[in-house]
């Protein structure tokens, strides 16, 4: 006797991180229709890439390392646009800006997407462009009023209009945890992942982002330091990258520069100026390079590096269709958020 195939279902997909596209995509390519809320203007999460009149930033995420299998053969589906950067060349700093080690511990190969960090989640984004809902926040999770089995979502928009998505089979989390953990109470079910999910601890990060226009290779020679990259103990910053090291870049001198989270955290509600000030002259300690940025701006991330994750990959409550996922679950890594949303996809489906 033919085994009847299962009625596709209908997710909705909350963030469109590399958590939430993963776990959309895999849905759809088993068959299932997907609708994905993203409360920014574009896909990526802290993949993101900030544009100037200089060239690209990558204010989130700077590089990501390939340890899972799946995630490999994942990217065989994205030719062209991920390339090795030689971060694993990064020195460490001490907190007067000298090295203090010539390279990290690790040997694994470390990439970049190209153009941007950006580039691979818009690119797996694709199959589900036409029910990628962008500057679209939801508010609510709340039974469907015309069927208490399904789902419905209230959101809001950019313009504080409201709407409500509803005949979800299920709804998908995959945004920071704090905001996970909020939204799950609107729910008022899944009392088990609401507690789970309240156990995690993600810190802050401030990031400054600069470029000097008038320092352009290969005519010039870089600015300050000759290292690209390097991790530093100074009491302001954890992390420097010369953009402009990075494949596919351009050629204009340009820095991004991130915060330490213990001092991010004490920063964190300061005014952006005031942000901007103290770290131009903690990078300017740090690197040596006193010269005036042509362009420079800072971004906040109120959710950046995990220091106390989930240690599971997912979390999937069959019984009341919610579940959750995020690199939260496993760390902090790129790779740590593509697991996490393909498992909680393969757990559902």
């Amino acid at each position: 006797m033919k085994r009847k195939r299962p009625r596709p279902k209908h997710f909705a997909v909350i963030g469109a991180g590399i958590a939430g596209i993963a776990c959309a995509r895999t849905l759809v390519q088993a068959g299932h229709q997907v609708t994905v809320f993203e409360k920014s203007h574009t896909a990526g999460g802290r993949m993101s890439t900030r544009s100037s009149d200089f060239g690209n930033f990558d204010h989130g995420a700077q590089y990501f390392t390939v340890r899972d299998e799946r995630f490999a053969k994942a990217l065989t589906t994205a030719p062209g646009l991920y390339k090795p950067w030689s971060a694993n060349a990064v020195r460490v700093l001490d907190e007067h800006g000298r090295v203090a080690a010539a390279a990290l511990p690790s040997k694994e190969s470390h990439f970049v997407a190209v153009p941007g960090m950006n580039a691979l989640v818009q690119h797996w984004a694709k199959p589900i462009q036409t029910r990628l809902e962008l500057s679209t926040k939801v508010t609510k999770i709340e039974r469907d009023t015309m069927d208490a089995q399904l789902w419905q979502l209230r959101t809001s928009g950019e313009d504080d209009s409201e709407h409500v998505y509803s005949g979800f089979d299920a709804v998908l989390i995959a945004i920071p945890s704090e905001q996970a953990h909020s939204l799950l109470q609107t729910s008022k079910q899944g009392a088990e992942l609401i507690k789970s999910v309240r156990k995690v601890s993600v810190a802050p990060c401030w990031t400054l982002m600069i470029a000097f226009a008038k320092a352009v290779q290969p005519t010039m020679a870089h600015l300050g330091p000759q290292w690209n990259a390097a991790r530093s103990t100074h009491h302001r910053i954890s992390w420097l990258a010369r953009e402009s090291s990075k494949p596919g870049r351009g050629s204009v001198e340009r820095w991004t520069v991130q915060a330490s989270p213990a001092w991010s955290a004490e920063h964190l509600e300061d005014a952006a100026p005031r942000i901007q000030a103290k770290l131009l002259k903690a990078f300017s300690e740090v690197t040596g390079i006193r010269a005036e940025p042509t362009h420079a701006d800072v971004h906040r991330w109120r959710y950046a590096q995990t220091t106390l994750p989930l240690g599971k990959s997912h979390l999937w409550d069959a019984k009341s269709g919610i579940g959750v996922c995020g690199d939260w679950c496993l760390g902090h890594r790129v790779e740590d958020g593509f697991v996490s949303g393909l498992e909680l996809a393969l757990a559902v489906v």
